[in-house]
């Protein structure tokens, strides 16, 4: 599956913004027919990152968010920043 298919938008809520300081995790809203190992091969190849670990969940809303755990060597913090979301 082609990466920027999988992953449709970073999330920047307070929980994701406290998440990203506190435990290296960042949150995307991605597409609900993606596996966990679709996400991670795509967040590696977009971000150049290594992911330590995916969990997902479907929302009420029927849209599909990953929490991803990235490495201590990539800081969450710089990949925002090099998005431009903080």
């Amino acid at each position: 599956m082609d990466p920027f298919k999988v992953i449709k938008n970073p999330l920047t809520t307070e929980k994701a913004v406290k998440l990203m300081e506190t435990e290296n995790k960042l949150l995307f809203v991605v597409d609900r027919d993606s596996n966990k190992k679709d996400i991670k091969t795509a967040i590696e190849k977009i971000f150049k990152v290594k992911v330590k670990s995916v969990n997902t969940l479907i929302t009420s809303k029927g849209e599909k968010r990953a929490y991803v755990a990235l490495s201590s060597e990539n800081p969450a913090i710089d990949v925002v920043t090099e998005l431009g979301l903080m």
